[in-house]
């Protein structure tokens, strides 16, 4: 395979695809997430994503709906986003990097008015979300160091690319005496007070808040840690925060911790506990806690799996999640104890997001981003007797891309122990038998719903070249609930290896697929999946691991979630023989006969690129193809454009290679 693909048939052809579904849009959003709605549903808000060439990381821009069309709520330099109406409605806050790119802080449009926005006094650091109290005076913001880690979903790395003063030459300094004392590392709170403009930091020194919202308007609700690093995330705790910044503990759990929310009077506290692989990844059980007493109640959902929380008033809490495929909006009546679901429905409401997300209004409507793989993203305020879609994002570009990409449809499948598997098959027009690639999913807990490119460019780009794409949900997958979640905790690479084969069978068994042409891509746990799959099955033609662990010994002393995988794994990796070792794919490259592609980012603190390396350098001393593809300026998988057109060419022609013999 060359080195530079530009002049390639494969790097036309990914150019030309990419071109025909985006030119159309250009300087208009491709896609939309961060929904919002005043209490009265009359104005809506909704985070834009825009591409004004295929360069770099798309901005972002605050649209609201009118007329069926959408319109760019502020003028200025840069991105904006996060946008909030007051309770009120009278006032939008949003976030905005106008000063400086990828440092975003707080602007506000004053009186319901458009145009531009005032800008709010600048924090020590990069607001990441902004939440109004109940009565409006005043705005939490959750501001991360210059330092702070970056989740896995985020891209990992740092949130901002710190310039040195320091000479080229001059090393990298580690310390573990001052590790965690840099404020560039921590995450705090402050409250932003509308009246006077007074900013001041509400979070004691010491505290590290990963996420927070309001109790009343006069508490915060927060998950925090004494330590800023990424791994101290899985074992954050919930806790209460006082205005003159003491700090009382509410829960702790054996699990993860996430989505804070109080009540407007503050009489109650909404967390989601849930088994979490990564940060702002979660879904999981609904709980109320009382602030006074620190008494739990464990609320069901009909099966869903809560991925956000929003209080409508003191005694209704509306929830959005996932149930296995569907996506699913309630309220809850607190004092009756009774949930009532508002939507539910086979189309995603993960809107560029991970998990379903949304707003609610007063009389509980809820404001969702919908799509599916045939569906480009809407903007739809619904309620339980009729829904109105207020924007659509189709355009010459969308019909492209649903000209080509075939369809999707839900499948199922029984493992080998009996458990009853989801998946969503894309595949060309045709009967097929068709060549397979299996799209493994990251986490390992997250889930595919049926949305818009599957969540990823290779998945349209495949079909329109003859393959099916199936894109699984194995045991450890959200919206099944929280025991099936917990089933690859301690076994990673275990029975879920099982789900994934036996998911090719049961295709190749209805006719549907070539099981001599059979690939692999994934990325983060999906990278895992990818090399150690062909360590346990030779059928394999071809794999792409993305941002992979292949060797779990030295992810336990290179990565910034180590403790986290080892947990997950149960392994200790200092005893001969744990699954730190034996579930470690370059340890059994001898096993191997499939043709790598392995993928990494320079960047990449969850999984740094040794761990492409390692594997790639294995399967070359065995004998077996492999090629190893690091980008210099990406993190956790490959995000921006050219990086982005030259990894889809290089997959594909990996594909195309070993799959179809061209």
């Amino acid at each position: 395979m060359a080195h530079d693909l530009e002049t390639t048939m494969a790097y036309r052809t990914v150019t030309e695809h990419l071109r025909a579904l985006h030119e159309p849009a250009f300087g208009r959003p491709h896609a939309l997430r961060e929904p919002h709605v005043t209490r009265d549903g009359e104005r809506v808000v909704v985070t834009g994503a825009v591409y004004d060439e295929l360069d770099g990381l798309p901005r972002t821009a605050v649209y609201t709906a009118e007329n069926g069309e959408l319109r760019e709520v502020s003028a200025g330099r840069g991105s904006a986003r996060a946008a909030r109406f007051s309770p009120d409605g009278s006032t939008l806050a949003f976030l905005s990097d106008r000063r400086e790119a990828g440092v975003f802080q707080l602007h506000l449009l004053l009186g319901g008015r458009l145009g531009e926005a005032l800008a709010a006094p600048e924090v020590p650091g990069t607001v990441e979300y902004a939440h109004w109290s109940p009565d409006g005076r005043r705005i939490l913001l959750g501001v991360a160091g210059l330092g702070a880690d970056l989740s896995g979903g985020q891209g990992s790395g740092t949130n901002s690319k710190q310039k040195s003063e320091k000479p080229s030459w001059y090393p990298e300094v580690e310390d573990g005496a001052t590790e965690g004392t840099d404020d560039a590392a921590w995450r705090s709170l402050w409250v932003y007070t509308v009246a006077d403009g007074a900013l001041t930091r509400l979070s004691p020194e010491g505290l590290n808040c990963w996420e927070a919202g309001w109790c009343g308007p006069e508490q915060v609700v927060t998950i925090s840690s004494a330590e800023p690093g990424e791994d101290a995330w899985y074992q954050a705790r919930l806790s209460l925060l006082g205005a003159d910044g003491r700090v009382r503990e509410l829960l702790g759990s054996a699990v993860q911790l996430g989505l804070p929310a109080g009540a407007p009077d503050g009489s109650r506290v909404a967390v989601v506990e849930a088994v979490c692989s990564d940060r702002w990844i979660v879904a999981g059980d609904l709980l109320l806690v009382d602030p006074a007493t620190g008494a739990v109640e464990r609320i069901g959902t009909e099966g869903t799996d809560v991925t956000a929380l929003e209080w409508l008033d003191a005694d209704r809490l509306g929830y959005l999640g996932q149930r296995r495929l569907d996506s699913v909006a309630g309220i809850l009546d607190v004092p009756a104890g009774k949930v009532r679901e508002v939507v539910s429905t086979e189309l995603s409401f993960s809107g560029g997001s991970f998990y379903p997300h949304g707003a609610f209004t007063a009389d509980g409507r809820v404001l969702t981003v919908q799509t599916s793989y045939e569906l480009p993203p809407q903007l739809v305020l619904a309620g339980e007797e009729r829904a109105e879609t207020l924007a659509s994002l189709a355009h010459p570009g969308t019909s492209y891309l649903r000209s080509v990409a075939g369809t999707a449809e839900v499948v199922t499948w029984t493992a080998p122990d009996g458990l009853e598997i989801d998946g969503v098959l894309c595949r060309p027009e045709g009967e097929g038998p068709f060549p397979l690639v299996v799209n493994v999913h990251g986490g390992p807990i997250w889930a595919f719903q049926n949305t818009w490119s599957m969540n990823y460019a290779w998945v349209p780009l495949l079909v329109s070249r003859g393959y099916a794409v199936l894109n699984p949900n194995p045991r450890g997958s959200g919206g099944r609930g929280q025991e099936f979640a917990g089933l690859v905790v301690g076994d990673m690479g275990g029975d879920d290896t099982h789900d994934y084969l036996s998911g090719i069978d049961a295709l190749v068994e209805r006719g549907l697929v070539d099981n001599d042409r059979v690939g692999l891509i994934g990325g983060s746990y999906g990278g895992f999946m990818s090399s150690w799959l062909v360590t346990q099955d030779r059928r394999f033609a071809a794999a792409v691991p993305i941002a992979p662990v292949t060797d779990w010994y030295s992810q336990s002393f290179t990565s910034n979630i180590a403790a986290w995988g080892n947990r997950f794994l149960d392994a200790d990796p200092e005893q001969p023989g744990t699954r730190a070792h034996t579930r470690s794919p370059v340890l059994q490259a001898s096993n191997v006969r499939t043709p790598c592609l392995n993928v990494a980012g320079a960047l990449d603190r969850c999984t740094p690129p040794g761990q492409a390396r390692e594997f790639h350098q294995a399967l070359r001393a065995q004998g077996v193809p492999s090629q190893l593809v690091i980008y210099p300026e990406e993190g956790h998988g490959v995000r921006a454009f050219p990086a982005q057109l030259d990894f889809l060419a290089r997959a594909l022609q990996w594909f195309d290679r070993y799959l179809q013999g061209s």
